[in-house]
């Protein structure tokens, strides 16, 4: 353990020494949130999982919300890799209207969850560790949604625990292709760190802008790009970038995109066609650059791969539909959730 720590601790040291930690100005007064987002308000109280894993004590923050009148349900959210349980504010709402209880966690090295130091990030683990959030709150058999990383996160558990879901809802996930069979070169965790600790609120705007909301932008989004930005320019921005560092490498390196067919479950597949989201897009050469992220193509292929899928697209919408035309969202949601 204190190896992993002198690591880390190397590494954060060798970023000051270049000059890549980019702390807010004096005069930036936006806000600043702690390294587990303390200070950020979520729409529901936040309850704590406290757990030991990789002999790591973590804590995993999530909100637990119950219907007025409950139709014997129980929904599980999982966010992005840009997104925190809060930003499904507007679906826990419409959930929780028609009765379902809905757990939203924040997993492991996520906005109000711990962040680790060291930690062997997979989805089976990420998986393992949801599996377990539900057994300490009594939770059997769930339908479970996830959006974009939760995508591929609710993918691994489909095909872990496939007696555990009544249906699996993949919204806009990412997943859907090989980006490095498809040409993308491989990039160390130590690159990724240093694209971290640059990041800012006119990135987080100018990208999500673009992808997540085909072009288009609303002043209720800005709460999401400070949400992001607050964590990044906080006094624990270090260890929120090496977190996304090795998260991000996950995605890289552990495709769900080959295992489609043997997903058991019943599959909501719903796509903003307008999406354009890769990971690590901006890595690769522009000639194999235009080939990833096209999701009316992704899509289709993906539900004809998957046996019990349904497909709903939404031509206009980007990578987080659900936020950009809520209402258009949730009406597919419920038409296709199964009752």
């Amino acid at each position: 353990m204190r190896f992993f720590a002198a690591l880390f601790l190397s590494v954060l040291a060798a970023a000051i020494a270049y000059g890549a930690i980019c702390p807010a100005s004096a005069a930036d007064d936006s806000p600043a949130y702690g390294p587990q987002l303390q200070g950020f308000d979520y729409p529901w109280p936040v309850s704590h999982f406290a757990f030991t894993s990789q002999g790591e004590t973590l804590d995993m923050a999530y909100m637990d919300v119950k219907p007025a009148t409950p139709n014997g349900k129980t929904a599980v959210l999982l966010h992005g890799k840009n997104f925190c349980a809060a930003t499904w504010q507007d679906t826990i709402k419409v959930l929780s209207e028609k009765g379902y209880r809905v757990i939203a966690p924040d997993q492991i090295g996520f906005c109000k969850s711990t962040k680790p130091a060291h930690y062997q990030f997979t989805f089976q683990q990420l998986a393992g560790n949801t599996r377990a959030l539900l057994a300490s709150l009594g939770i059997g058999r769930v339908t479970m949604i996830g959006h974009s990383t939760g995508g591929m996160l609710g993918m691994r558990y489909a095909l872990m625990y496939p007696d555990a879901l009544d249906q699996l809802v993949l919204v806009d996930p990412i997943g859907l292709e090989d980006w490095k069979a498809k040409g993308e070169p491989w990039q160390s965790v130590d690159v990724w760190y240093q694209q971290e600790l640059k990041v800012s609120a006119d990135g987080i705007r100018a990208y999500e802008r673009s992808t997540y909301y085909a072009g288009n932008w609303q002043p209720g989004y800005e709460r999401w790009v400070q949400m992001l930005a607050g964590l990044n320019r906080g006094p624990g921005h270090e260890i929120v970038a090496w977190n996304s560092a090795l998260l991000y490498d996950m995605i890289y390196t552990q495709p769900v995109f080959y295992e489609f067919e043997k997903i058991s479950v019943p599959v909501l597949l719903m796509i903003g066609d307008k999406d354009t989201t890769a990971i690590g897009k901006n890595f690769a050469p522009p000639e194999v650059r235009a080939t990833l992220g096209n999701y009316p193509a992704l899509g289709k292929a993906a539900a004809a791969r998957i046996p019990h899928a349904q497909l709903v697209e939404f031509p206009d919408l980007g990578h987080a539909p659900q936020i950009q035309a809520p209402d258009e969202f949730h009406k597919a949601l419920l038409d296709g959730l199964r009752n």
